[in-house]
C-alpha cells in the first residue's frame, strides 16, 4: 500500500502569515532561529539557522469530540517554493535537517476522529505501521508525532 501525506492546511498557513494569527484566535511568534531546528510543518524538515519561523496553535482535527485537540506548531514565516515529497514519511537520514528522530508516535483515528491504537516506532518501522494501521478499513488516518512533546507532526492517509 501507498501512503500520502497531507501538507498543514493552505488556509491555516494564509491566516497565520498574513493575519498573524493562530488556529484559536491567538496572535503567532515570528521569530529567527538561532540555531535552526524546528520543526517546519509545511516543508518537513528542520529550520536552518537565520531562518524566518512562526510559532502558532493548530488543531490537525475538523471535528468536535474528546479528541480534538490545539498544539503548537512551527512553519517557515514565509511560503517556501522547495519540494515537499508527500509519497514517503521524512524519517531520519543523519542530517540536521531530519524532521523525525530515531522515533516517533503513530496513533491511528476512524472517520469520527477518534483513536484507534497509537504505537511507539522506530524511524525504521514508521511506514511499514503506517500501512498496517491503514489496512484496518475501520481507520480513517494517522498522525504522526514527536514522542516527546507529542506534538502533531504530519497526516498520513492512503494513496
Amino acid at each position: 500500500m501507498s501512503i500520502k501525506i497531507i501538507p498543514i492546511e493552505q488556509d491555516f498557513l494564509a491566516r497565520v502569515r498574513n493575519q498573524q494569527l493562530d488556529d484559536q484566535s491567538q496572535p503567532v511568534e515570528r521569530f529567527y532561529s538561532a540555531e535552526g531546528g524546528e520543526p517546519c510543518r509545511d516543508v518537513l524538515r528542520r529550520s536552518r539557522p537565520g531562518e524566518e519561523v512562526i510559532l502558532a496553535s493548530y488543531s490537525p482535527f475538523a471535528k468536535v469530540g474528546p479528541y480534538k485537540e490545539y498544539g503548537p506548531v512551527f512553519i517557515l514565516a514565509n511560503h517556501s517554493a522547495e519540494t515537499v515529497r508527500l509519497d514517503i514519511l521524512p524519517i531520519p537520514e543523519t542530517s540536521s535537517s531530519d524532521y523525525f528522530s530515531q522515533q516517533l508516535v503513530l496513533r491511528a483515528y476512524n472517520y469520527k476522529e477518534t483513536m484507534v491504537d497509537s504505537v511507539l516506532v522506530s524511524a525504521s518501522e514508521a511506514c511499514d505501521t503506517a500501512e498496517d494501521f491503514l489496512l484496518n478499513p475501520e481507520v480513517a488516518f494517522v498522525q504522526g508525532r514527536f514522542p516527546t512533546a507529542g506534538c502533531f507532526a504530519c497526516r498520513i492517509e492512503r494513496a
